[in-house]
């Protein structure tokens, strides 16, 4: 399973690795005329490529979102023990689930922005020049960074492994065998979850989708005396798992409205 926080973390180091480059950039000074024009554009083309694909996760973060105020709806009427309050609060269930499985487009049909990004990853050259090569170099890696955290993010909002790029670095790369083993594994991972049949890698969500088939039944009618503890237990368990989904979701939205700010600032300095 993939945890939000995981995500975040993922996002962190997009944003970290993009902001080292601009130091790089800065202390080597490599003049422009060093450039290649085509390499230039093609450079360009890749972070609207990126925006473009940091508007569609944000969507589906947004999308994810929307879905927790169905579950306040749940979690105010099930405060009220009377019948027309659960019947209100299936009512807000049937809405979640509906909400949660309907897919987004805009992720189900990001591969094409993928298959650009992966191009990328054999650009025209700087003319030869040892700083050339070095910038080259780092600029490989966080492209091989950002295409394989966008493809698992893609896999894990869309809950289909066929989103998932599975990249191969050359051993020429001091860092390519370690890339490599976490790429496996992340990846091994989550083709895992999605052939067992869950819907979803997302951690936090399947916690709540969980909590949510457990009570759901609790609800049909008035609820026994017998189940009443079982139920009250459930319910607090549902408000926290429902808090830490919407927690995880918020942290991940300022670390992807982050990310889109660097590659906007970049975009427009070149």
């Amino acid at each position: 399973m993939m945890s939000l926080a995981w995500m975040k973390l993922a996002m962190e180091s997009l944003c970290g690795t993009r902001n080292d480059i601009k130091t790089l950039i800065a202390e080597i000074d490599l003049p422009v005329s060093a450039w290649d024009e085509k390499w230039i554009d093609v450079y360009l083309e890749i972070s609207v490529k990126l925006l473009d694909i940091c508007i569609v996760f944000s969507s589906e973060i947004a999308h994810l979102n929307q879905g927790h105020l169905f579950l306040q709806f749940v979690l105010h009427n099930l405060n009220s023990a009377s019948s027309k309050q659960f019947i209100r609060a299936r009512s807000s269930v049937d809405d979640w689930k509906n909400h949660i499985a309907s897919k987004n487009p805009r992720v189900e049909n990001c591969s094409t922005i993928l298959d650009k990004l992966v191009e990328s990853l054999d650009l025209p050259k700087v003319k030869n020049s040892a700083k050339g090569k070095l910038l080259m170099r780092a600029m490989y890696g966080v492209k091989v960074l950002t295409v394989s955290v966008c493809s698992v993010f893609a896999a894990a909002f869309s809950g289909s492994a066929s989103k998932l790029l599975d990249l191969n670095v050359v051993e020429t790369y001091m860092w390519a065998q370690a890339f490599n083993d976490l790429q496996s594994n992340v990846n091994g991972e989550i083709r895992n979850v999605l052939s067992s049949g869950r819907v979803t890698v997302l951690k936090e969500l399947e916690a709540v989708d969980g909590i949510v088939k457990h009570l759901y039944p609790m609800i049909q009618d008035d609820v026994a005396l017998a189940e009443e503890e079982a139920f009250k237990n459930s319910t607090s368990d549902l408000e926290r798992k429902a808090h830490n989904l919407s927690q995880g979701l918020d942290l991940l939205t300022k670390e992807a409205d982050g990310f889109f700010q660097i590659l906007l600032t970049g975009h427009v300095t070149n």
